[in-house]
């Protein structure tokens, strides 16, 4: 029906998540499920100068171009879209991602045909690229602002969810996994990556009913959990590996055990084979149990990355009730992980509301004590985003810089990301090379 190009524009990124980097290519799997000719480009991760970029749009002749967006990925969203527009001028630009589903205003300012606000990423795509298959597009689609002239029409209505059942999982055979491995190989940056494996990321998950206010998720995809079958979950493993020498899997889902059913059934058949992959998930600490952490060791479960936010009493105010927790209950945790061989990475957000550099600083204390990974990003507090912020101004949302500047205070608080540290992750011993393809 159309030949599109699903593209993440080049630009610095501030932080590198291979998961994040999934919708790419499942919203490229689901426009060809409709029918549509696909291609790819992770320009950032690639490390794509802009000369290769021309190339690509100038030769390819698109008909519609789909950026994806985040919330520090827009410095090189202006330039992009001039180079779209000389070189390859009949395609019609939308965007989609995080950041235009938390500010869809923001992206007004852009010469851009329509702009994916709610639902899941591929369906507002899907719709636009449907409606333009029937002629010029005059009216808002469901999730979708659309441009005609110099008006904008809102959306229909909400965006689309998929059940998980019709997800397309990404092609693993055009992910550029080179340019991942080399972003994860220095375990300095605190990337989510495990340094020197190759990792398959599996989506697993969207939406989470614990609705942290500093977090995009629920917003997006909503309070309610959708999950792939632990049977899709395994052939998707099985057949990745088999194209590739994959070395770990990394299930992308905001709260991993959120299911402990499904957890449960998934580890058995890790551990009853032939599918048994080392892994590594990030869930909260009250949906862990001493026997859920104990077989997830057993099904090769290396890292739990749990979001640990504080230790500090006055800073737990502002977190939902279930992430409110004392230092005993996390050191509990900690000897839990341990006892199955497991590494535990905890998130710590630095400049919550109600916290102190000192608090921070005791939260890292404790995790030095119990051998647990120190991950800490600075507080984000998304709601205070509008659509009239400059391009700089919303960089600043990317959880390493304060959202305002603190002057001489965030001395204290860039110490914690940006000071370093000699506690860096060895995991990676404990999972064996793959030199080729097949299940290990």
């Amino acid at each position: 029906m159309a030949k599109i190009l699903v593209v993440w524009p080049p630009h610095v990124p501030s932080y590198f998540n291979a998961g994040h980097h999934t919708p790419l290519y499942m919203t490229a799997g689901h426009l060809r499920a409709e029918g549509h000719e696909v291609e790819t480009c992770d320009a950032s991760a690639a490390g794509l100068n802009w000369k290769a970029m021309g190339d690509l749009l100038y030769q390819g002749a698109y008909d519609v171009i789909a950026m994806m967006n985040d919330f520090d990925a827009v410095d090189g969203f202006e330039r992009f879209v001039l180079y779209a527009q000389e070189l390859c001028p009949g395609a019609r630009l939308i965007t989609f991602g995080r950041l235009s589903s938390m500010n869809p205003g923001f992206f007004a300012r852009y010469a851009l045909d329509a702009v994916v606000q709610s639902g899941d990423y591929e369906t507002g795509v899907a719709h636009y690229a449907r409606a333009l298959a029937e002629g010029p597009v005059t009216t808002g689609l469901p999730g979708v602002t659309v441009r005609e002239g110099d008006r904008w029409h809102p959306p229909t209505g909400p965006g689309d969810t998929l059940p998980a059942e019709q997800w397309v999982l990404p092609e693993v055979d055009e992910i550029p996994y080179d340019s991942y491995d080399r972003l994860y190989a220095d375990d300095a940056h605190k990337f989510c990556g495990i340094p020197f494996r190759r990792e398959l990321v599996v989506p697993a998950a969207r939406g989470c009913p614990v609705n942290c206010d500093f977090c995009e998720v629920p917003a997006i995809f909503g309070l309610r959990e959708r999950r792939l079958s632990v049977d899709a979950t395994i052939d998707y493993i099985r057949r990745s590996y088999e194209k590739a020498p994959f070395e770990y899997v990394a299930f992308y889902a905001p709260t991993f055990t959120l299911d402990r059913r499904w957890v449960k059934e998934l580890c058995q058949r890790f551990i009853e084979g032939p599918v048994s992959p080392q892994w590594k998930c990030a869930t909260t600490i009250p949906h862990l149990s001493e026997e859920l952490v104990a077989l997830m060791g057993e099904a090769g479960c290396v890292r739990i990355s749990v979001g640990l936010e504080t230790l500090e009493p006055d800073g737990q105010g502002t977190l939902p009730r279930a992430k409110r927790i004392e230092e005993e209950r996390f050191r509990e945790l900690a000897r839990w992980c341990e006892a199955a061989g497991i590494e535990l990475n905890a998130f710590v957000i630095v400049g919550l509301p109600g916290t102190t550099a000192a608090g921070a600083a005791r939260t890292r204390e404790v995790l030095r004590d119990t051998g647990a990974r120190f991950r800490p990003t600075v507080y984000t507090p998304l709601h205070e985003m509008t659509p009239a912020m400059t391009p700089l101004e919303i960089s600043r949302f990317n959880r390493q810089l304060t959202s305002a500047p603190l002057g001489a205070e965030s001395t204290e608080v860039y110490d914690f990301v940006f000071g370093g540290d000699d506690r860096l992750t060895s995991v990676y011993k404990n999972i064996p090379r793959r030199l080729s393809g097949g299940v290990s």
